[in-house]
C-alpha cells in the first residue's frame, strides 16, 4: 500500500485565513537544559489542513469528539476542478455514480501551488449554492478542497449564513468539511481509501488533521 500525505507543513510563517492568528511555537524543554525535549503550540483548530464540525456554524451543533470514528474514515475521490470559475450542478452531475458509491469528494482546484504565496488568498473554484445543495442528497461524510474554504474568501470579513452559504448547506447536513489539502495531483482517477481523523478535543469546533489517501499497489 502506497501512503500519500495531504496536510501542510505547520510552522510559524504558513499561510492562515485572513484574520487568523498565526501558530506560534516555544521550546519550554531542551534536553542539553532540561533532560528533555517539549515543545509548546498555540494555534487556532481552523489552521493548516483541518476540519470543519457543524458546531463551527450552528450553536448546539456536533462537536468533533461526538463524532464516531467510523465518519473519518471511508472511500474517496478527486474531482478536477482548475479550469473551473465555479464548482456547478451541471458540471457535478457526470459524476452522480461515483459520488453515489463513496464517502468523501476532495475537489482539485489547484489552489494547492499557491500555498504560502499571496495568491492563495484569491478566489478558488467553490460550490454554487445549487451544487451544494445538490451534494446533500448523497451520503457523504465530508467533502475537502485544496483551498481555504467552501465558501468564497470575501466571507472572512463579515460572517453571516448569506455569505457562507455553504458552510450552513453542507455543515447543517453534518458533511464535515476539509480545507487547504495538498498534493491532490498525486491521487489516482478512482476511488481510494481515504481518512482524515482530526485529535480528540472536546467540545472542538474544528480541528487540525493529518488526511492520508491509501492506495493500492
Amino acid at each position: 500500500m502506497k501512503l500519500i500525505d495531504l496536510s501542510h507543513l505547520l510552522n510559524e510563517e504558513m499561510t492562515v485565513y485572513p484574520g487568523t492568528l498565526h501558530p506560534k511555537f516555544e521550546i519550554i524543554g531542551a534536553v542539553e537544559k532540561d533532560g528533555y525535549a517539549e515543545l509548546k503550540m498555540t494555534m487556532v483548530l481552523h489552521t493548516g489542513t483541518h476540519i470543519d464540525a457543524p458546531c463551527h456554524m450552528f450553536k448546539g451543533a456536533k462537536s468533533i469528539d461526538r463524532f464516531p470514528l467510523d465518519k473519518f474514515v471511508g472511500k474517496a475521490i478527486v474531482i478536477p476542478c482548475r479550469d473551473n470559475e465555479e464548482i456547478s450542478l451541471e458540471f457535478l452531475q457526470p459524476f452522480e455514480d461515483m459520488i453515489a458509491q463513496i464517502d468523501f469528494i476532495l475537489f482539485f482546484t489547484g489552489w494547492q501551488y499557491k500555498w504560502n504565496t499571496p495568491a492563495y488568498f484569491d478566489d478558488s473554484p467553490t460550490p454554487t449554492v445549487e451544487a451544494a445543495k445538490w451534494l446533500t442528497k448523497f451520503n457523504l461524510k465530508g467533502i475537502g478542497f485544496d483551498s481555504f474554504s467552501v465558501d468564497k474568501i470575501i466571507s472572512a470579513h463579515v460572517v453571516t449564513s448569506e455569505n457562507l452559504p455553504n458552510h450552513h448547506i453542507l455543515l447543517g447536513k453534518e458533511i464535515l468539511l476539509i480545507e487547504n489539502l495538498t498534493n491532490l495531483d498525486k491521487l489516482p482517477e478512482g476511488a481510494f481509501a481515504f481518512q482524515c481523523v482530526p485529535l480528540k478535543i472536546e467540545n472542538a469546533d474544528g480541528s487540525p488533521i493529518r488526511p492520508i489517501a491509501m492506495l493500492d499497489q
